[in-house]
């Protein structure tokens, strides 16, 4: 298959339906890179990726600590809240490193721009970055959990 200008989120979403479809090989050529991938019962092993154009801030992380906190679900009612969305399926990252502090807890005042988390894709690592000035009041997924396209990661009241 041969595709230009394909987006990371693209390419997820072809990779995740392959799979879904039980595809057993999947070879994509773009104008910059070729990717080929192998599905097993196991998670997809990739097998080649050339440079990949990347739009969002990377930060390198390899794995979290099992003890970061826990999400805290408070409020029953999204009424008023501004919901920040999974922009493309990943592993989500409460911190940018293992070892390093959260990025944000519930009850954080967050600015436009400021990292909230990190999502890992295909070994890239993206930093979500707030939409609004606001106060978390709910992380919606736990640390190191594998999130779907536009599944809620936070919760901020404006």
């Amino acid at each position: 298959m041969k595709l230009d200008n394909l987006s990371i989120e693209s390419l997820t979403q072809i990779v995740k339906v392959a799979k879904d479809q039980g595809v057993a090989e999947l070879k994509v050529e773009a104008k910059d890179f070729k990717v080929s991938v192998n599905f097993v019962t196991a998670p997809a092993q990739i097998h080649h990726v050339a440079p990949l154009m990347q739009s969002a801030p990377v930060a390198q992380v390899t794995a979290a600590p099992a003890s970061a906190s826990a999400p805290v679900k408070t409020p029953a009612s999204d009424a008023g809240l501004h919901v920040i969305k999974s922009p493309f399926v990943g592993t989500f990252y409460t911190s940018p490193s293992p070892g390093k502090p959260n990025y944000v807890k519930v009850g954080d005042k967050v600015k436009t721009g400021q990292p909230l988390c990190v999502l890992e894709a295909m070994k890239i690592m993206n930093e979500i970055d707030s939409e609004v000035n606001g106060e978390i009041v709910e992380i919606c997924v736990d640390n190191e959990s594998l999130v779907e396209y536009g599944q809620p990661l936070f919760k901020i009241k404006a």
